[in-house]
């Protein structure tokens, strides 16, 4: 999972108010119970819209994504994210939904970032509704050259790609970078971030989707299913391993002797530690060697979102949809996420 940001906790007026509609009320997705399984654990209800309060802004939902940590929120799985104010025996959101691009329908007395009819996009509690509460520091103005629809995948897994290459990489014009699972929601993101600063970039994707990646701008593609990327004699200065779960041994072999493994994701499937045991193994073997190792958690936050945009409007990043979904449609599109046929994001409609 790639952010741990604490979610707000569900409204009482929102539970107060199912089963009506009138001017206060909203469909939403609502997920009362941790659970596998998507079809059963989310539904569409009539809910009461969010109140916010003076910091707050209420945004009008015109679309959501999904992202790897849409299930994690779903399952309540590693157990770990319990308890890090996710909720200990149920979800405390409305629904597993982060990311979110929309309309400012009303502000907080407090609030003097944004105006309403403002149009934005950013991250947020329970996105998978046609109204959200948000914090105005985890939003921006929309890219200008962007729909809704696309800017709605851009938040959570941009930023993670974002803060993967710049701040944790390192990374710098003329480096060579490898991106494991560069075709997923923050791979496809992450080659156009290095791109734009003018790294040469090969990703790891199966063959099925080298053509994508290559369209985003990577220089070189290595099929995992026929290729090892380790085995060769062009060593990596960064390598970002986000789709990946593989030995640290095994990555390292890919590395300059003074090279950067960033390790963004990479499950395992398990209760407890569901892949974290590798990335605390990279960080307590990083200070024993000459190549740096480690992990991190996204920080949602405008100033990079800021950022963003920048590089979007400039023509330099553009996210890359594979399917959308309507509302009612959420559960099906964290099946199809979590059976790792997605070429890119899946975005959800409101």
């Amino acid at each position: 999972m790639t952010s741990s940001s604490p979610m707000a906790p569900r409204d009482a007026a929102s539970i107060a108010a199912r089963g009506t509609r009138g001017v206060s009320s909203m469909k939403a997705i609502v997920q009362d119970e941790y659970g596998t399984d998507a079809g059963r654990v989310l539904r569409v209800e009539e809910v009461g819209r969010p109140t916010i309060r003076d910091g707050d802004v209420l945004v009008r939902v015109t679309a959501a994504s999904v992202d790897r940590g849409t299930w994690h929120l779903m399952t309540g799985l590693p157990y770990p994210i319990r308890f890090a104010g996710f909720g200990l025996r149920a979800p405390k959101a409305l629904n597993p939904g982060r990311s979110v691009a929309g309309t400012i329908e009303s502000i907080g007395d407090d609030v003097t970032e944004f105006r309403v009819g403002d149009e934005v996009f950013g991250t947020c509690a329970g996105s998978f509704a046609e109204y959200a509460r948000a914090e105005p520091g985890r939003l921006a103005i929309k890219p200008a050259n962007l729909s809704f629809e696309h800017a709605a995948a851009v938040p959570v897994s941009a930023q993670a790609a974002l803060q993967a290459v710049r701040d944790h990489g390192q990374v710098q014009a003329g480096q060579n970078l490898l991106v494991v699972g560069a075709s997923g929601g923050v791979g496809t993101f992450a080659v156009q971030i290095a791109k734009a600063f003018e790294a040469e970039v090969t990703g790891v994707c199966s063959a099925g989707k080298a053509d994508m990646v290559r369209a985003l701008g990577a220089d070189h593609v290595v099929d995992y299913t026929h290729e090892d990327f380790a085995e060769g004699n062009h060593p990596y200065d960064v390598i970002l391993d986000i789709g990946g779960n593989r030995r640290l041994s095994h990555l390292r072999r890919a590395l300059t002797p003074r090279g950067r493994l960033v390790i963004v994701g990479g499950e395992t499937g398990g209760r407890w530690l569901g892949g974290v045991d590798r990335q605390l193994r990279a960080q307590l073997l990083s200070p024993l060697v000459t190549q740096k190792l480690g992990t991190f958690v996204a920080r949602e936050n405008a100033e990079d979102l800021t950022v963003l945009r920048d590089l979007i409007e400039a023509g330099k990043v553009a996210p890359a949809i594979d399917r959308t979904y309507p509302l009612g449609e959420a559960p099906a599109a964290i099946r199809y996420m979590e059976q790792g046929h997605a070429r890119g994001k899946l975005v959800i409609t409101v």
